[in-house]
């Protein structure tokens, strides 16, 4: 294990500078995962880290001891807990973080299973919930649409809660790309006028599209042929927050393909 007591080392440098912002995350040659929990769910997808930083209270932590143990120690660097605080993206928690590379998937030539493209979302929150979502449904690919949120910053990572290692997460896509590779019928959520989801057929596969907070998706996928299902509300609320709506989508999928299949 390395030991760096200074604030000017390259890799405390490194650290800062991506802490500071998500636009320097964006241009960071690797990922930044910190907290116990996402440094486990990387190990589990047998990934190894390009290099992980502890702080030195964090070495009698068990649990950050139990992942200290599944790492290189050549790959492992210990920081005063004074200089940790310095390059962490979080208020509390053990002081553990991995840098990792950064994952690039391959666009596929024709998208021809269930899908989730992202138009423009832009609350990190709402990414990372709306990953982890897919992922536990099954979805392999995320398309991102130029403007949504960086899928790989500090935020959406610690809100996808490792979902990121069990899908393909394709950033920088456009509507017009990806309506020439899909194969699979697209599907719209709408308040007004759509059928109600539970009575769509949504057995096969499906390209779901979640716009923006406030705009909604853009034209490009409004003007496309598509199917557009609602979510009742008998509560008398006229939306709900895009994450929410997504997970329903996927797991009313989910329900039909199970009573298919009874």
């Amino acid at each position: 294990m390395k030991v760096v007591t200074s604030r000017d080392n390259a890799l405390v440098k490194r650290l800062h500078a991506m802490a500071a912002s998500t636009s320097q995350q964006r241009r960071a040659e690797y990922v930044l995962a910190e907290g116990i929990h996402l440094a486990a769910a990387f190990l589990d997808s047998n990934r190894a880290p390009h290099q992980c930083v502890v702080s030195e209270s964090a070495l009698e932590d068990d649990e950050a001891q139990a992942v200290l143990r599944r790492i290189d120690d050549a790959r492992v660097t210990m920081l005063p807990d004074a200089l940790f605080k310095q390059v962490s993206t979080v208020v509390t928690g053990v002081g553990l973080l991995l840098l990792i590379d950064r994952e690039e998937p391959q666009m596929p030539d024709a998208i021809e299973a269930d899908c989730v493209v992202l138009d423009g979302l832009q609350d990190a929150g709402n990414v990372g919930s709306i990953l982890r979502s897919a992922a536990a449904a099954g979805v392999r690919d995320v398309f991102c649409v130029t403007g949504t949120a960086y899928a790989w910053s500090s935020k959406v990572l610690r809100s996808g809660m490792g979902a990121h290692w069990h899908l393909a997460i394709h950033e920088h896509a456009e509507p017009a790309d990806l309506l020439a590779r899909l194969r699979v019928p697209v599907a719209l959520t709408d308040s007004h006028g759509a059928k109600p989801i539970d009575e769509v057929d949504l057995r096969g596969s499906v390209a779901w599209v979640f716009g923006n907070e406030g705009a909604g998706v853009s034209a490009a996928w409004r003007d496309a042929s598509h199917t557009r299902v609602t979510i009742p509300q008998p509560g008398g609320m006229e939306s709900l927050n895009v994450a929410a709506a997504a997970a329903i989508c996927l797991f009313e999928q989910g329900r039909q393909r199970r009573v298919m299949r009874a």
